[in-house]
């Protein structure tokens, strides 16, 4: 049975310290970023399937995974855009699209500013409720990015909300294993009981955490899959970061 904050109705005891997963969550609030992608291409009528899409969107992954394309100094806005050329790159190959590859880097250039715009925005509200917990706990930021989330963190004008960022290409850990919101627990100089995750993914946020011993917050959005997680798992299930401030009955004068 699916439930949210504001169906439980009810106010958590408050933790000592928040740790926070950025993509996905702080960037789109709950939204997986291969739908938020695939959604572009459906305002932009581009005539592809989007199963053809999710392969594209596949490869952009497995390719960033693989190679470091992505510098220390590219911003979120040059990030997205490789990715979505990569995309393009492996629609135009497979013939999923017939286009020359100039035709198909101008709809990339349209698909950034589509989506670029709408995560300024995202994240511009998710900077409001961060800069309110703030007042009161510690936070951490614990991601599976690219190396270059400082210059992300100062793109979005993020500084000086999170005490400590860790960030699986500098660290060497990556989500789902534990280890990583291990390190950003310990960052606080916090115990597990004491910190609140909050993630958009069940697999690779919410288990982990609650496995580690960290109360969990399921921001619950579009998934890239449609599979049944138990929401029993998760102390609280929300669908915008606003949520938080009513589950915890902040005081924000």
């Amino acid at each position: 049975m699916n439930r949210t904050s504001a169906e439980n109705n009810k106010v958590l005891a408050k933790p000592k310290g928040f740790v926070f997963d950025y993509r996905g969550t702080i960037d789109t609030q709950g939204c997986h970023w291969g739908k938020m992608i695939w959604h572009a291409y459906e305002r932009a009528n581009i005539p592809v399937s989007e199963d053809e899409f999710q392969k594209a969107y596949v490869d952009a992954e497995r390719t960033l995974g693989r190679n470091p394309i992505i510098q220390t100094s590219y911003t979120f806005e040059k990030t997205l855009r490789v990715k979505l050329r990569i995309e393009m790159d492996y629609l135009l190959e497979n013939h999923c699209l017939q286009m020359d590859v100039e035709k198909g880097y101008k709809l990339v250039d349209n698909l950034l500013d589509d989506l670029y715009g709408r995560v300024c925005k995202t994240v511009a509200n998710s900077k409001n409720v961060l800069a309110l917990l703030k007042k009161q706990f510690p936070l951490a930021l614990v991601s599976n990015f690219y190396g270059n989330m400082g210059e992300v963190i100062k793109e979005f004008e993020l500084e000086g909300l999170f005490e400590h960022i860790v960030e699986s290409a500098v660290v060497g850990v990556k989500k789902p294993d534990p280890k990583i919101f291990q390190m950003g627990v310990e960052a606080l100089g916090l115990t597990p009981a004491d910190v609140v995750v909050v993630g958009d993914s069940f697999d690779k946020d919410i288990l982990p955490a609650k496995k580690l011993g960290c109360r969990t917050i399921w921001i619950k959005g579009e998934e890239w899959t449609k599979e049944r997680h138990d929401e029993n798992i998760p102390e609280a299930v929300i669908e915008s970061l606003d949520e938080i401030i009513t589950l915890f009955a902040l005081d924000l004068h």
